[in-house]
Order: structure tokens, then C-alpha cells, then sequence
């Protein structure tokens, strides 16, 4: 599909009070429910219908589907029973573990929860069969409207349910994020961090465990305490191994949630204990500490009512924190601010969010791999002004996220391998260059290029400016992509796109020659034989000279010039106005052809006889154009072919426009600074 650029000017971090209703009725929740309720109808959403695509865009269900309304399921359901707690998720036959991990990270936090699941929903007097959620997207809070109707199979909820079967805000939950992202099969597979941002705005990290740093279990602990959302998983070496179980009761490939973390008196020391949570709500860990293991035997009653310990088949568990390290490889961390593990002092982060896309032949230039088109990545200024309390650099956490992807698989998107690069700036303004990236190494950059829907690192730099390069791995590849950066102190970022503007030199006048030169006498004898005595041509007659000449053209590539290309130039040198060009005319613009033939030799620089559509902003700053990416994402789409190359007829038809949107542009100008003197009395 074609990316067009976006504006990636710095924008501030979105509220959620201020949720965007989303449903292409463009009436929000509240006035669709009153319709309903005024018409004693049930809603049906008509944008996520109760049909098969809702379910799956790759295969047709497995199992005959039956899509009911909870009250069609039980006699008496309710919306939440009891409060929204972490038991009442529970694993369908859905792959999408890593979001039931988000959900019962969720229900820890019950300001968080009921930004995500508004709680004044429920089965009662004024139900009709609607019911909405709020999630975060790139910057943006959106709010989801769904109808309650769920698939089901012999009478049964077929994918996220509650383990008390009257409740279903968490059925509801799924439902509406597989909304948000196209389909069900949409879910399958995913990093719990995903959710976690998407249910809070925060910015996520992640630990490998066996690298972890000597304060892991503090960090851990803060975070819990600071109510950040937690999750881990073990890796798999093969997908044979995806969700195979060891022999602790451990499940490989699998999304877990870290719910608390805890220190308990054991035969007279301490002991560091973690508690996990399996969100099928079943299979536990079956090593030391688990539900029904010897060492809660030496733990008081009262200790372990402080620990919500009981042995209950219900997916979670505790285990010793050196055990957590052994069997587990990831540890995933949304910090609901971005200071969350930092000291106990709180703290105010800034933040700046950047909106941008990579498009195919102008923007999507790869990693530093690919020099000849890194450098036409968008490219972000950034501004360290102020050092840390105490410190002498400058904090700050960069956060690089791919737009949509999951929403694009059923167009066959998948999740792009990102990631960016930091350079210290040399002090000079506008979109740098290749040679720069050729000799200068990065002072930065994100740990590595990986296929997830986020990239985030924290760094420490010197207070300075840096330019920050988000890329894909590979060249060509398109996306949209959010990029936030959380500073400590207040950092000022720009995008570095081009100013548009012009720089011509003076038209040239038609002059008369007393020496001709052996070009100039080959061109009047071909004038002649075309135009007869008046010496004019027409465009008809111009196509035909200009076609003749430039096939003979050796070094470039050269198709044909058309007819309404040649009108363009006469409109562009005709100083008469009589709709043709005189011998005089054609000379100056034979000068001007010179000039761009020169300069699309220059950065064809394979000499194959056709321009790279990544040279193109240089080969048109040389010409005189300085544009920003719009245009030259909107110039590339009509001027260059599949393979991203421009051949001759292509660039000279692209600066003839150009020139001919410039005298026009120049001329407005005139006439309304000759407008504004007269008002103002000059």
C-alpha cells in the first residue's frame, strides 16, 4: 500500500479523558446506547459484525461458531461479579496469551483498570446490548464501541472467559481489542508489552534475566510498587518447543504476569519470593514454593494470609526469586511513567512524540548497512539542554513503535525489523547527508534492529545535540511509525525535514549571436526543416525535434517525452505568448536542458543511465529545489518505476513542472506583496 508522509513535528502526550470515539457512525457510546434504548432494540455493531471475518482472515473456523449475547449463554450475567481481579481471566482457544498476561497485570491497578474498562457498565435496566473500552494508540486515546455478541461453541465461550462463568467484562475485553486490530486471529501471538502500553500510554522495557543487572529484584519490586505492569516468558529455541511444558510445570514460548514480589521469614532468614500468574488459570510451577510444596509448612497462617497463599489450581503461584532466574529468560516492564524505576522521588518526565512514515524510494532508506540510502531516512534533532540532578549527562528513554501491523495482517503485514541510530550533530541545520553518515560513527543506538511493534532503550548522553535515525533493517520497506522521547529534564526535538524553497538563477533572455556555434547550426537547419520560414515550432513539432535528439543521447535512459510535457515548456519559454517557441527561444531552453542533463549524469551514479529515486532530493536541491518529504514522497510515487529508478524523461518532465509551479508561484507572490503595499499605503 502507498505510505504518505506524515507530519513528525513534536506533539504533546495525549490524555485519556479525551478518548476518540471510533465507530463510523460517528455517533460516540452514550448516543448510540440512547438510540437503542429509545427504539427497544439490541445494538448491532455493523463496523465488527457476528460473522466469520470477524474471527479469522487466513482460514475458516474450525469448529461451527455460534455468535450469543451473555444473557443467551447464562440466566443472570453480569459485567464484573465481585471486582475485576486477575482470576477472572482464563485462556480460550486463542493464541494470545501475552494479552491475557497485559489484562491481569490490569486488574492490579484499579485507577488503570477503570480508564480501560469503564466501570459503570453493566446487565440491567438500561442495557442494550453495547458496551465500550478505551485503549491507547500511538499517542492517541481511542474509544471502542462493541455489541455483546461472542462466539461461542455447545453454549460456551470459545476464547477469553472468566472463571466464573456469569462474568464477562474480560470476554468483552478481548472482544473489543480484536476489534481495535481487525479480527480475532489478529491476536495470535504478541509481547505482553504490547498490551501493556496499548491498556496504559506507558513505555515498556525489557530484561534479559540472565543479564540482568545485581539490583534486578529491586528493580522488580519498585516496579510492582509503583503498580507497573509486569509480565515474563521463557524462550523457545525451535517453534516445536512453542508452549511445551517442562518438567518444573513451566510452559515454554508462554506469557506469564509477574503480580507480586515479596519477602518471607523461612527457618529463621529471609527469604526473596516472586508470585506468577499462568494466565490459562491452571498449570503451575510444581518446584519449591509452589501451591502445595513442604516449605509453606514453616510459614505462619498469618504470614501466609499476608501472601494470599492457598493452594488453589488457578494458574498462579509462588516461587523462590533464584528459581524465577534459572527457569525464566524475560522479564517485560510497563512503567505506567517513565520514571518508575528510578529512585523514590518522583519526578516529572518530559515528553515528545514524533508521527513520521517510511515510503518506498524516498523515505525508506534502511540501517547504516545500506550508506547509499540511510542517509534519506527522516531525520529528528534532538536538544540535551540540561545535565541530571547531580550528574553530569543527560537521561533519556527513546521509543521507536511501528504503526498498525497487527491491524495489516490480513492484508499480509507483518511486524517489520526496526530500530535507530543516535549521531552527534555538526552543528549545521537541514537533512544531512550521505557523506556525513560515511564518515562519522553513531554515538548511539538502539540495542538491536528486532521484529517487534516497539523498540525503547534508555541512554545517558552529554548535554549536546544529537540526531536520532529511525529506520527499518532492510531498505524499502514501508510503514508509519510513533516515535516518544522521555526525557528527565526538558529536551526540545525537531524534525530536520527541508524548508521548501526555490533558488533559480535568473531566467535567461533570448540574445542575439553573431557566431553561431556547430550545435546551435545543427538545431536551426532541424528548426528549419520542421518549421518552415516563420521559424516557430509548435508543441506537435517540438515533441518530434526533442524525442529525435535526446534517443540519440547515449548516457541516459530515454523513453519519450509526450506531447503535454512539451505544451509545459512552451508554456514555461514562450515570452511572446503565441503558443509556440521561436529558434531564439529553443536556444535558451537547449541551455537549460544542458544543465539538467549534467546534473541527472552526476547522481546517476552507477552510470546506468537512470537515477536512483533516493537521489532525487539532491538531484533537485542541485537543480534549485529544496523540498520537504511530502512532495517528495508525492513526487516519487508519480515520477519513479517499481525498482525505485528514474529515467530522464521522467526527471526533466518532473523539473519542468517544478519550474512551471515556480514562476507561477513567484508571480502570486508579486501581485500580493504589490496588494498588501497598496493597503498598507506605501
Amino acid at each position: 500500500m502507498p505510505y504518505l508522509y506524515q507530519d513528525s513535528k513534536p506533539r504533546s502526550s495525549a490524555l485519556p479523558g479525551a478518548a476518540r470515539g471510533t465507530h463510523s457512525s460517528g455517533k460516540g457510546y452514550e448516543e448510540l446506547k440512547q438510540e437503542c434504548l429509545s427504539r427497544g432494540v439490541l445494538f448491532e455493531d455493523s463496523d465488527f459484525p457476528a460473522c466469520n471475518s470477524s474471527l479469522f482472515f487466513s482460514e475458516n473456523p474450525p469448529i461451527p461458531f455460534v455468535w450469543k449475547r451473555p444473557g443467551d449463554i447464562v440466566k443472570d450475567p453480569k459485567f464484573i461479579l465481585g471486582g475485576a481481579t486477575r482470576t477472572d481471566i482464563c485462556q480460550g482457544d486463542l493464541g494470545d496469551c501475552w494479552l491475557l498476561a497485559a489484562i491481569a497485570s490490569l486488574t492490579l491497578n484499579e485507577k488503570t483498570l477503570a480508564r480501560v474498562v469503564p466501570l459503570d457498565q453493566k446487565f440491567g435496566p438500561d442495557y442494550a446490548g453495547i458496551f465500550h473500552f478505551q485503549f491507547w494508540q500511538h499517542n492517541e486515546w481511542l474509544d471502542v464501541v462493541i455489541d455483546d455478541r461472542l462466539p461461542t461453541f455447545k453454549g460456551r465461550l470459545v476464547f477469553l472467559h472468566s472463571a466464573d462463568l456469569n462474568e464477562f467484562w474480560s470476554a468483552l475485553l478481548e472482544k473489543a481489542y480484536a476489534k481495535l486490530n481487525g479480527s480475532y486471529e489478529a491476536l495470535k501471538g504478541g509481547s505482553t508489552i504490547e498490551a501493556m502500553e496499548d491498556f496504559t500510554g506507558g513505555i515498556g522495557e525489557m530484561y534479559d534475566i540472565k543479564a540482568a543487572p545485581d539490583n534486578f529484584y529491586e528493580i522488580l519490586e519498585k516496579a510492582l510498587k509503583r503498580c507497573s505492569m509486569v509480565g515474563c516468558s521463557i524462550d523457545t529455541s525451535s517453534s516445536a518447543e512453542s508452549e511445551a511444558r517442562t518438567p518444573f510445570g513451566l510452559i515454554k514460548g508462554h506469557a506469564y504476569s509477574v503480580t507480586g514480589i515479596e519477602e518471607v521469614t523461612y527457618q529463621g532468614r529471609q527469604v526473596r519470593l516472586i508470585r506468577i500468574r499462568n494466565p490459562w488459570g491452571q498449570v503451575e510451577w510444581n518446584g519449591p514454593w509452589s501451591d502445595n510444596s513442604p516449605e509453606w509448612r514453616s510459614v505462619s497462617p498469618s504470614e501466609q494470609r499476608r501472601l494470599s497463599q492457598a493452594a488453589r489450581d488457578d494458574g498462579e503461584f509462588w516461587m523462590k526469586f533464584e528459581d524465577f532466574k534459572v527457569h525464566f529468560d524475560k522479564v517485560e516492564i510497563c512503567n505506567l511513567t517513565p520514571d518508575a524505576l528510578e529512585d523514590s522521588t518522583a519526578h516529572k518526565w518530559e515528553v515528545t512524540i514524533h508521527q513520521g512514515s517510511w515510503v518506498r524510494g524516498s523515505t525508506a532508506g534502511g540501517c547504516r548497512n545500506f550508506l547509499e540510502t540511510f542517509w534519506t531516512n527522516p531525520q529528528i534533532k534532538l536538544h540535551l539542554t540540561e545535565k541530571d540532578d547531580g550528574q553530569d549527562d543527560c537521561t533519556f528513554i527513546a521509543a521507536l513503535m511501528q504503526k498498525d501491523r497487527r491491524k495489516l495482517k490480513r492484508l499480509g503485514a507483518d511486524m517489520l525489523t526496526i530500530g535507530y541510530s543516535i549521531y552527534e550533530n555538526p552543528g549545521r541545520n537541514g537533512h544531512l547527508g550521505k557523506d556525513f553518515f560515511r564518515y562519522h560513527p553513531s554515538k548511539a543506538r538502539s540495542k538491536t534492529y528486532i521484529n517487534l511493534r516497539e523498540v525503547s532503550n534508555r541512554f545517558k548522553l552529554p548535554p549536546g545535540d544529537y540526531i536520532l535515525i529511525p529506520t527499518t533493517f532492510e531498505p524499502h520497506q514501508e510503514a508509519d511509525f510513533c516515535l516518544r522521547i522521555f526525557s528527565e529534564k526538558k529536551a526540545i526535538t525537531e524534525d530536520l525535514d527541508e524548508n521548501v524553497a526555490i533558488d533559480l538563477p535568473e531566467p535567461l533572455h533570448p540574445t542575439p549571436n553573431p557566431q553561431e556555434t556547430e550545435e546551435e547550426k545543427q538545431f536551426r537547419a532541424l528548426f528549419e526543416q520542421i518549421s518552415g520560414k516563420d521559424m516557430e515550432i509548435s508543441a506537435e513539432e517540438l515533441e518530434y525535434v526533442l524525442n529525435a535528439v535526446l534517443k540519440k543521447t547515449a548516457s541516459i535512459k530515454f523513453k519519450n517525452l509526450s506531447l503535454i510535457s512539451c505544451r509545459n515548456i512552451i508554456s514555461l519559454m514562450d515570452t511572446s505568448g503565441n503558443g509556440k517557441l521561436e529558434f531564439s527561444e529553443f536556444k535558451v531552453f537547449w541551455e537549460k536542458m544542458k544543465k539538467w542533463i549534467n546534473i541527472f549524469l552526476q547522481f546517476d551514479f552507477d552510470k546506468s543511465g537512470s537515477m536512483s529515486s533516493y537521489e532525487l532530493r539532491g538531484a533537485l536541491k542541485a537543480a534549485g529545489y529544496q523540498l520537504n518529504n511530502y512532495l517528495l514522497q508525492l513526487i516519487v510515487l508519480r515520477y519513479s518505476d517499481e525498482q525505485f529508478q528514474i529515467e530522464f524523461d521522467d526527471f526533466l518532465n518532473c523539473v519542468i513542472r517544478l519550474e512551471n509551479a515556480s514562476r507561477v508561484f513567484q508571480a502570486l507572490s508579486v501581485k500580493n506583496k504589490e496588494f498588501i503595499n497598496l493597503n498598507i499605503g506605501e
